[in-house]
């Protein structure tokens, strides 16, 4: 076996997601993270298609199980908080615009950790500087920690990965956006509904409230906008932003930018998607959103990068850390599903971000008909079925 020291760069999903196999492959790998520990909150993600193979694999099923969000589904209100359509998890057999197995970000980057920690490098409060390419590996140096020579590197460091500029090139020529932004933050207020609740407003915004596992609502601000002039860390002046776009939108938006100002978990950025040629350089590789994010409006996220996760460990393994042979097998196999992975149905941005009150009033009359029997197969085959589109290969693990 060569090649067998892996640095990963990223402790979200995708990094102790294969951090996970690559060990039970007989791989060293070594986690850097740059927040002090696993981030916790976020947003409920899901678990979909082949995605949930891969857990069945790891074991987890039953934890995963344990610490879902309990989500009776999805509704569009009105601003008196009156439902206009509405989608239970059930829809679609439990894989619908909320699927029945839904989890927070911050849980199941946890218990990816806690499954991991025992035998696996952490390096948290830290991060890549630079990468050097030299004979038989990469030297790395880190922010803080002395330099290291590993013999191949993943960027598992998200839709801005640094490891990604540091090994193929500025972030503008692989991320495409897509005109409209995100936020999202936990609230201190109680969930006494169980939906997934939305209320959109006339210039394309959305307000949102969804239950946590522990019995509070995280809000969510969506609206269409061409690129902003704001820092990605500058969290103060993008809550400026959304306070000005939504200062006249009813419903629970006041409380909800009130609420605003303390959340520990603040989240602003785009959408879009991450497009790259290739995945790998040399002794470099790209795993999860870094190589290919498919943008929140897919839902697909979470479930590529456990996707990917094993299918790199497993390629890994197969060719015995031959990372040239490896890597070229990795992109062979996932590439096709994670291009359908990333394919938007018709109006995707338009039909979650209407702009008028009459575009509004069409897209809630078409998710009321699309649970309809005439219509559910063809929704299936538009929205829903994806993430099924990959037969997992089977990986013999080391001995």
């Amino acid at each position: 076996m060569t090649d067998r020291k892996v640095l990963i760069s990223g402790a979200g999903i995708a990094g102790p997601a294969l951090a996970f196999w690559l060990r039970r492959h007989g791989f060293h790998p070594t986690v850097v993270e740059r927040a002090r520990g696993p981030r916790p909150g976020g947003q409920a993600v899901d678990v979909r298609g082949a995605a949930r193979g891969v857990i069945e694999r790891m074991g987890l099923t039953a934890r995963v199980r344990a610490e879902c969000v309990d989500e009776r589904g999805m509704a569009y209100v009105a601003a008196d908080g009156t439902v206009r359509a509405r989608m239970s998890v059930h829809a679609f057999g439990g894989e619908g615009i909320v699927a029945d197995l839904e989890i927070q970000r911050g849980d199941l980057a946890r218990l990816l950790y806690e499954e991991t920690r025992s035998d696996v490098e952490y390096l948290f409060d830290d991060s890549i500087a630079t990468l050097t390419e030299v004979p038989g590996g990469v030297r790395v140096d880190f922010e803080r920690a002395a330099p290291r020579t590993f013999d191949l590197v993943v960027g598992a460091d998200g839709v801005h990965s640094r490891t990604r500029e540091a090994a193929f090139g500025p972030e503008s020529a692989y991320l495409r956006p897509m005109r409209a932004y995100l936020a999202y933050f936990t609230t201190p207020y109680p969930d006494d509904e169980g939906w997934f609740l939305l209320h959109n407003a006339p210039g394309g915004r959305v307000v949102g409230t969804r239950p946590d596992r522990r019995g509070r609502i995280a809000a969510l601000f969506s609206f269409v906008s061409p690129p902003l002039d704001v820092d990605r860390r500058d969290a103060a002046a993008q809550r400026r932003i959304l306070a000005e776009r939504f200062a006249d939108v009813g419903w629970r938006t006041p409380e909800l930018l009130a609420a605003m100002a303390d959340a520990p978990d603040f989240y602003f950025d785009l959408y879009g998607q991450v497009r790259m040629d290739r995945w790998s350089a040399g002794r470099v590789a790209l795993l999860g959103d870094a190589a290919w994010c498919p943008s929140p409006l897919t839902g697909q996220g979470t479930s590529l990068s456990l996707v990917g996760a094993y299918v790199l460990a497993g390629e890994l393994a197969a060719a015995g850390g031959d990372h040239r042979t490896a890597f070229a097998r990795y992109e062979q196999v996932l590439r096709p599903h994670v291009l359908r992975c990333q394919q938007l149905p018709a109006g995707a941005l338009s039909g979650f971000l209407p702009a008028s009150r009459a575009a509004i009033w069409m897209r809630d009359r078409s998710m009321r008909a699309m649970t309809s029997r005439p219509l559910r197969r063809l929704a299936t085959r538009a929205f829903f079925d994806k993430a099924d589109g990959l037969t997992l290969p089977e990986y013999v693990p080391a001995r």
